[in-house]
């Protein structure tokens, strides 16, 4: 006869909790099989019928020992005892007598009936017939039946229920409470990085342990026996970075060389390097996953940069160790790999544009350039940097071209370096020198630029005035051009002035605003002009006590807050307008307000109101530049609030400046510059030397009106700060004006709108940004036609036949023009089509309306009522050949779409699909 069945405790206890509530007193229940651990005599206590039992086991593998151990628990027990002895072993049956079996429960040794003590504590009426050989399952689910019990399973436990709840309890991969574990890849690599998880995996039995990998091979992939063959060996942190190595290893020029020292990583983990690919394509897709998790947005986003981050960086700790390094530099997913592409792009900032933006479209294909998106953007505006070098050297003809062209663009050329200059993240010696470097170069071409500003500027400042500017927006002058169109009927513009906000600053405050809250506007151009900003020159010396008085006083003046408050009210009372001026320590509220109460009841007036902030000027002396060089709406304090409050009363705003600000980017071991009679930081009285200029005349104010003033950004003539105004560089005379509207209805008279594309200059965008990006080639409106023999695309335009013009004599749009009412002109609808495919089929409303304004000269004062008069056009039958997505921040234009609704007959292509 062979070996009789082991059981563990577990059984016994519930061979127990099932025979003795029918017993009538016998207190001997004997076993038809051997406890699990031989020799063994334990006590413990069971609960039967909600009492506990007192249970002494004892296993024995004779005759004589069964009697003997009944003898010595019949005479140990008192009268009232129920204690039960139970005997296990290996002694057959029909050897055991009936003196002794007349005292046994059942008088007969009871089978030990795995599946139905499972059936029972799951509570169920029958088994999963696969579950009644698996040995291994059942022992397991009456070994980790958790304290308050299996949870019920209905009439039938299936195996896959059984196998689910084993796996809440044995290893804690789900609730052994709810059936609804969603196991997949994502479910078990996760698993693989908790601190318990393979640890209690590796310390199961062998049987058990093969048993949940089949089972997990099944329900998540071939993945699974991989995965916990490494935790089995305690390796359980390493799953997931060997997993993405072995994916890196697979995608590399030479995989073979590679797995083998990779193979050393796993060691007997690996059962074939045909194993590799299902483990690492689960592992791609579960990474793949987690980066999207970690670019989105909510509150989850930093948790998940930081998990992808740490099995990576992991990744890349491997394959170092493993010298496997230079065989994976060119991978998409590991940090090493991003690093070695920022490096490469490094070393082309010295060079032609064409190989640096190459280098950038491979860094940010890389799949971590989303996630370090600091490193990312520097990258983006070194490249941006070497294409404005790369450019026509910028010529100045005039102020006032000078100053317009410094906010539309060598602004933007320090903003840039501010951003180099701050260092890359990765604090990689080579990416450090080439962007100092580069820097270099920039401020050397700066250097130029503002010198000849600086001689045009001393030629201007000797008869310009207010009535005579000479064809530049004067900064006394900028109420009354900016502010007061604002004001007409009825209109109550907030002026906001940021003390020091140089171009740089500007541009950065007005795109980081809200789209859908503000539309730019500035005065209508000129027929063949292009619309830009405006920008005004500042008083002499370029100090806000002669710039800011000039600014808020409308005329040339100089003085402090009450000369600047009396001469802000006498402006609008020329005009029949009350006014209020609000300085530092008048507009902050008290402790529970926000804003002083008495600024929001003037903003709820039909006063004009202007407030001054301090922050950008106050940083100059504190240091906050010299820390960062990006600054965003909340970086100045209640610039935020006053927007909120001014949309929510219906004001316009007017963003403007005093004067700008030159950073101070010398070594720290470098002096002031020592010279004779100085008066301030960058302006002084004398002879002019290296790097300045003498101005004299009506606009400036200050000794006698004749001082010199620095033009190179690297003279002061005071101690150290983080920055200083007073000097004669673009980047201190440039007044920067920005007008928002949060309304079309409040678009003035001669103003049109401003879109976001046409801010920034063309050599700041590129085709790795998002809205710029085209997702395939524009067509040239007058592209050659097709060469014999290749098929002409309903995109292909024909002499001055566009696709948009195409497309509105097409007979569907004529028929659904029937049905619009209000529909804007086909001259405005044919532009748009063509701008919308140009730009790669995005742009913002903004856009869509100049392009239509531009085709027309039409004024659109509603971009997004005209963009849904489009989809209206154009969505035949519900078809989305143009929408409005983002959030209404971006509209969209289907190509493929247009072409099947409207073009079809001219390609062959047919109708809608």
């Amino acid at each position: 006869m062979g070996a009789r069945p082991a059981v563990g405790r577990r059984a016994i206890e519930a061979l127990l909790q099932t025979e003795l509530p029918g017993a009538r007193g016998q207190r001997l229940v004997l076993v038809d099989a051997s406890y699990e651990d031989r020799g063994q005599e334990i006590e413990f206590t069971v609960r039967v019928d909600g009492q506990s039992r007192r249970v002494r086991l004892t296993d024995q593998d004779s005759l004589l020992g069964i009697t003997d151990a009944w003898t010595r628990h019949s005479a140990a027990a008192a009268p009232d005892d129920d204690g039960v002895l139970v005997v296990t072993g290996q002694v057959p049956a029909d050897q055991i007598g009936w003196d002794l079996r007349a005292h046994a429960v059942r008088h007969h040794p009871l089978a030990v009936d795995r599946a139905e003590i499972v059936k029972q504590l799951f509570g169920a009426s029958d088994l999963d017939t696969r579950m009644i050989g698996e040995r291994w399952l059942l022992d397991a689910l009456l070994e980790a039946e958790p304290l308050d019990g299996w949870p019920r399973a209905g009439a039938v436990l299936t195996r896959d229920h059984a196998v689910r709840a084993l796996l809440a309890a044995r290893l804690g991969l789900g609730d052994t409470t709810s059936d609804s574990l969603d196991l997949d890849a994502d479910t078990l690599f996760a698993w693989s990085r908790t601190p318990g998880g393979p640890a209690r995996f590796a310390a199961l039995a062998p049987a058990e342990r093969e048993g949940i990998s089949a089972w997990l091979a099944q329900a998540v992939g071939p993945a699974a026996p991989t995965l916990l063959a490494l935790a089995a060996e305690g390796r359980g942190a390493d799953t997931l970075p060997l997993a993405v190595l072995a994916s890196a290893v697979l995608s590399s020029p030479s995989p073979e060389a590679a797995g083998f020292a990779l193979g050393t990583l796993f060691g007997s983990a690996l059962s074939s390097f045909e194993a590799l690919r299902p483990f690492a394509d689960a592992a791609a897709g579960v990474l793949t996953r987690w980066l999207a998790q970690a670019e989105g947005g909510g509150s989850q986003r930093a948790d998940a940069r930081d998990r992808v981050l740490d099995v990576l960086q992991h990744a890349d700790r491997l394959a170092g160790e493993a010298r496997l390094g230079p065989m994976l530099s060119a991978d998409r997913l590991l940090p090493s790999g991003y690093r070695a592409r920022l490096r490469h792009l490094a070393t082309l900032l010295d060079g032609p544009v064409a190989p640096a933006e190459a280098a950038l479209r491979d860094l940010t294909a890389h799949q971590l350039a989303a996630l370090h998106t600091d490193s990312t953007e520097t990258a983006r505006t070194a490249v941006r940097l070497v294409r404005w070098l790369q450019g026509p050297e910028p010529q100045v003809v005039s102020v006032a071209q000078g100053v317009r062209d410094h906010l539309a663009s060598s602004g933007w050329a320090d903003l840039a370096v501010g951003v180099l200059a701050e260092g890359d993240t990765f604090l990689d010696p080579v990416v450090s020198d080439a962007h100092q470097r580069l820097i270099g170069a920039v401020r050397e071409r700066r250097a130029r630029l503002d010198e000849a500003f600086a001689r045009r500027l001393a030629l201007w400042t000797e008869t310009a005035s207010q009535q005579a500017p000479h064809g530049a927006l004067l900064i006394e002058d900028v109420l009354a051009e900016a502010a007061a169109p604002l004001a007409r009927e009825g209109g109550r513009p907030l002026i906001l002035v940021l003390d020091g906000m140089s171009a740089d600053v500007a541009v950065q405050l007005a795109g980081a605003l809200d789209r859908r809250a503000w539309t730019e506007i500035v005065p209508r151009p000129r027929p063949a002009e292009t619309a830009v900003r405006q920008a005004a020159v500042s008083m002499l010396p370029s100090i806000t006590t002669v710039s800011r008085t000039s600014l808020l006083c409308g005329q040339a003046a100089d003085g402090g807050q009450d000369k600047e408050r009396a001469g802000f009210a006498a402006f609008w009372k020329k005009r029949h307008r009350q006014a209020h001026l609000f300085h530092k320590g008048g507009y902050e509220g008290p402790p529970g307000h926000r804003l002083a109460p008495e600024l929001l009841r003037a903003l709820a007036s039909e006063d004009i109101v202007g407030v001054v902030l301090n922050t950008i000027d106050d940083a100059l002396t504190d240091g906050r530049e010299a820390a960062r060089g990006r600054w965003t709406p909340d970086d100045i304090g209640k610039l935020r609030d006053l927007l909120n409050a001014a949309r929510d009363h219906g004001r316009s705003v007017v963003l403007v400046s005093d004067h700008g600000h030159v950073i101070d980017r010398t070594t720290r071991g470098e002096q002031q510059n020592r010279a004779e009679g100085v008066r301030g930081a960058r302006w002084r009285v004398g002879n002019p030397g290296d790097g300045e200029i003498e101005v004299a005349g009506p606009r400036v104010r200050a000794a006698g009106g004749r001082i010199v003033l620095p033009w190179r950004d690297d003279l002061r003539y005071v101690s150290r700060q983080a920055g200083y105004h007073g000097g004669a560089s673009l980047a201190e005379v440039t007044v920067p004006v920005i007008t928002l509207v949060p309304s079309a209805d409040l678009v003035p008279g001669g103003w049109a709108l401003l879109p976001a594309e046409s801010t920034a200059p063309g050599w700041w965008r590129d085709e790795t940004e998002t809205l710029s990006a085209p997702t395939e080639p524009a067509v040239p409106v007058a592209a050659a036609a097709p060469r014999e023999g290749t098929e002409r695309s309903a995109f292909t335009a024909v002499g001055a036949n566009t696709p948009g013009e195409r497309t509105v004599r097409s007979a569907p749009y004529r028929t659904q023009r029937e049905f619009v009412r209000l529909a804007p002109s086909d001259k405005a609808v044919a532009a748009v089509l063509d701008a919308l495919l140009a730009a790669g089929g995005k742009l913002s409303p903004g856009a869509v309306a100049a392009a239509a304004q531009t085709a027309t000269g039409k004024s659109q004062r509603n971009p997004e009522r005209f963009a849904t008069v489009l989809e209206r056009l154009l969505n035949i039958d519900g078809y989305p050949v143009v929408q409005l997505v983002e959030s209404g921040r971006t509209v969209q234009l289907d190509k493929a779409l247009l072409e099947q609704q409207f073009l079809g007959d001219e390609t062959g292509t047919g109708g809608p699909l």
